[in-house]
């Protein structure tokens, strides 16, 4: 078994000696006797606990080296916990070093089992800690291109963009308003080779229809009023990259006819010009509308729905995302809590279940916003059903009842516990006094996927 580094500043040889062989059995010992030795010592070996003692040469008698020790080791990992080590008379000096950041302080003469209580608890909570950052970490890697989810829809949805992004192949996205599908195009930019190119998002719908061939194409100085110089158009700026077209059901026909030649031929003229120029950017096209029924209705092209369909991805309405509206909900309310210093913030159990009740037409954009303006608007520690403005839902449900309050507090626990313990059954278990049985059975009961835990 490999033992946990501990590293003893002492000017005290004989000390250092003592305690190497006092604690030697559970911990691998490093020992120094200066302040700087103790510097490089602990940048070498980077323990999780130090014990300092805060008189150190050249001035033994006072804590001002000690002190420097400490300012050192906490400037190069601020997670280190330090236990200070102090005369006595020196108990003010010792709370002064807490208060710098020192996990805790013993008087000598040093009482071993103290001592050994003192460095078991320091180590538990390092690893404590240490565990939270690397699910922190963890679940910022789940988040697959910004896009949070765990859904079966979701997850194929990210499937599918694995599977497309490295190809060149065109892609439309298909969804309504609000689902992330720039998103996703960028996303598939990003698995692709051109990753490292221009991603060049466009909004067919926002653009005029006198100047929306301008825009794409470009223009030669003088094709027409206006037209002062040459203008490089947004196909040939995403050269090497991506060409985001969202809307694009509603381009007009003789700009449909363009677009189509340009995904033959990969050339194109600008407006006005008569030199053919190339451009090998990816064309990714999104739209909310049934592009089917508008070539039926002859709008819309039957060759270009073909070109740009070689491949379609489906995003989900919010609503037929589960449980994917809580988490969301959560991961907005810790990022505008966050931005708004206001931490402390949680939502109430009846405005969850508004949250999860409510159909979401606008869905995660609606719910961004909702969720922000929330955060501003609340008062309290909690978000209140009339913060998300969704006082016209709630009328239309059922009062909460005591096992709907009771169960959406023990999920809350549950959920909670778990990522406090990086997804160990048997720690978080202990955490909230119950058996590991009985763990399981809540979780099956509640409807927590037990997917990332272990033993």
């Amino acid at each position: 078994m490999i033992k946990p580094g501990l590293l003893i500043i002492d000017d005290d040889e004989e000390i250092r000696t003592q305690m190497k062989w006092a604690l030697a059995e559970d911990y691998e010992i490093h020992l120094a006797g200066t302040r700087g030795a103790g510097i490089e010592s602990f940048k070498a070996q980077r323990p999780a606990v130090t014990l300092l003692d805060l008189g150190l040469p050249p001035n033994p008698n006072a804590p001002i080296e000690g002190l420097a020790a400490l300012s050192g080791i906490l400037e190069l990992d601020r997670a280190a916990k330090v236990i200070v080590i102090s005369g006595q008379g020196e108990k003010e000096n010792a709370i002064h070093a807490v208060g710098a950041g020192a996990y805790d302080f013993l008087c000598k003469p040093v009482d071993l089992d103290s001592l050994k209580l003192l460095l078991r608890r320091a180590f538990y909570v390092a690893d404590l800690e240490r565990e939270y950052r690397e699910l922190q970490q963890a679940q910022t890697a789940e988040l697959f291109e910004g896009m949070l989810g765990n859904s079966p829809q979701m997850r194929a949805l990210f499937t599918a963009i694995r599977k497309v992004g490295p190809s060149n192949a065109p892609v439309l996205l298909l969804g309504e308003s609000g689902t992330g599908k720039e998103m996703a195009a960028l996303a598939i930019h990003r698995r692709s080779g051109r990753g490292t190119g221009p991603f060049v998002p466009v909004n067919c719908n926002a653009i005029p229809e006198n100047l929306i061939e301008s825009e794409l194409f470009g223009h030669e100085k003088g094709s027409f009023t206006g037209a002062d110089t040459q203008r490089k158009g947004l196909v040939e700026s995403a050269q090497g990259g991506t060409l985001f077209l969202d809307e694009i059901g509603e381009l007009p026909a003789p700009i449909q006819v363009k677009l189509l030649r340009f995904l033959q031929d990969r050339r194109f003229q600008r407006v006005g010009g008569r030199t053919e120029i190339q451009s090998d950017a990816r064309v990714v096209a999104a739209t909310n509308s049934d592009l089917k029924a508008a070539v039926k209705s002859d709008s819309f092209r039957e060759d270009l729905y073909f070109r740009i369909a070689v491949v379609t991805v489906n995003l989900p309405p919010l609503r037929e995302r589960g449980d994917d509206v809580g988490l969301i909900a959560r991961e907005f309310l810790q990022r505008y809590s966050v931005q708004n210093a206001r931490t402390s913030l949680s939502f109430a159990p009846d405005t969850l279940r508004a949250i999860n009740r409510y159909t979401w037409p606008g869905n995660v954009r609606e719910l961004q916003n909702r969720v922000q303006r929330a955060v501003i608007m609340a008062e309290g520690k909690r978000i209140r059903i009339e913060d998300m403005e969704l006082g016209a839902l709630v009328e239309s449900l059922p009062p909460v009842t005591l096992k709907e309050a009771r169960e959406e507090l023990e999920r809350e626990m549950v959920q909670q516990a778990l990522k406090r313990n990086a997804g160990k059954i048997s720690c978080a278990a202990t955490e909230l006094g119950v058996s590991r049985p009985t763990f399981y059975e809540l979780m099956e009961k509640l409807g927590i996927a037990n997917e990332k835990t272990r033993e």
